[in-house]
């Protein structure tokens, strides 16, 4: 009888960004790995290389990281008297799928997300929803979701570890009426102005990104963006460790937080159409964060965006939106009241105080 055909099989798959689909069919007993027949897309040279993959998986305990069950592919290739070329895949890859088929590991396939289109609220609010939400999800009270932020006030949100007064000319953010707010994930300032960038958040069970490097898991969530980005026209790119990229310059840049509970925040801001002036003003580092972004004089605007689709943001939003509903299995969602009272205690005890903003002076 074949094994493959044994009502506990399971099975496990993982597409390697710009690369091939690596799956993996198991079977376990006593807490071991029992049987593994490895499958896919790739390019593997010599084909008798595939018996191997799959002898090192057998044995090995269910529980096993993903690491353990690469240092296995890896020793039991490298123990061939001839050379093994993985093309398209890796040893990395077949232990992310093992770990999916064992259920320690998660996929996109596996989740349904809410989706918060544009609500218009005090940017410091979405800094706050952004510890709010999270917690939410370890709950169990609101799946993994996706939402756009969507403001009219004018704010300076810095990074939770960056510098306040190397990173805020005080006299520049009180001339233009612009205030400060620390967010909880690291990385650089955001200059939000209304209309001026266009940030979403993306929040997910770290289980996704199960065996990816933190290098690695920025890039993965966000690959459905490039998507998006080359639906309205730019070729865009991933530039480690953070930053989202085109052929005329930086685009936006990527924070990550990662929770106790279990929960990934990633979230992303892009520059749609900032004013360079007033940033150069505000921002002590502003000639810097204009020269990566592809502009060399503070008399031009930052509108990488919407200098290279001609789209309103309004447009370029709806279609983000678009993209993700359509590759992804999503409920349309709202903020509720208990998560939006939150939200304003947090505002009120911990983001819009100054011990926050200026834990590091």
């Amino acid at each position: 009888m074949d094994e493959r055909s044994d009502s506990t099989v399971k099975q496990g798959q993982y597409k390697v960004r710009g690369g091939k689909l690596v799956s993996i069919d198991v079977t376990e007993q006593d807490d071991l790995i029992e049987t593994a027949h490895v499958f896919g897309d790739f390019f593997l040279e010599p084909d008798d290389a595939l018996e191997d993959l799959n002898a090192a998986l057998i044995g090995m305990p269910t529980s096993s990281t993903a690491k353990e069950l690469a240092a296995s592919i890896t020793a039991r290739l490298e123990a061939r008297p001839d050379p093994v070329q993985m093309i398209g895949f890796d040893a990395d890859a077949v232990a992310i799928a093992t770990r999916r088929a064992l259920g320690h590991a998660t996929s996109w396939e596996d989740l349904t997300f809410d989706v918060v289109g544009p609500v218009v609220l005090p940017p410091v609010m979405h800094v706050a929803l952004d510890e709010v939400l999270p917690n939410e999800v370890i709950a169990g009270r609101r799946n993994p979701h996706f939402r756009i932020w969507d403001w009219d006030t004018p704010l300076v949100v810095i990074g939770s570890y960056q510098s306040l007064r190397n990173e805020i000319d005080a006299e520049g953010a009180a001339k233009h009426g612009i205030g400060v707010v620390r967010r909880i994930t690291g990385g650089g300032a955001m200059f939000m102005e209304q209309g001026n960038c266009i940030t979403y958040s993306l929040v997910v069970p770290t289980s996704l990104v199960e065996g990816l490097s933190f290098e690695q898991a920025y890039a993965y969530l966000d690959d459905w963006v490039m998507g998006a980005l080359a639906e309205i026209g730019i070729k865009a790119r991933y530039v480690p460790l953070n930053d989202i990229a085109s052929e005329q310059g930086k685009i936006g840049g990527a924070a990550q937080r990662r929770f106790a509970g279990g929960v990934l925040l990633h979230h992303v801001t892009m520059s749609y159409d900032i004013d360079a002036d007033k940033m150069s003003e505000v921002l002590r580092v502003g000639k810097e964060k204009l020269s990566d972004k592809g502009t060399r004089s503070a008399n031009k605007r930052v509108d990488p965006m919407r200098s290279q689709t001609g789209l309103a943001r309004e447009q370029i939003i709806d279609g983000f939106l678009d993209f993700f509903r359509a590759r992804y299995d999503t409920v349309d969602s709202d903020y509720t009241d208990d998560e939006l009272a939150t939200a304003r205690t947090l505002v009120e005890t911990k983001f819009g105080t100054e011990e926050w903003t200026a834990r590091v002076p």
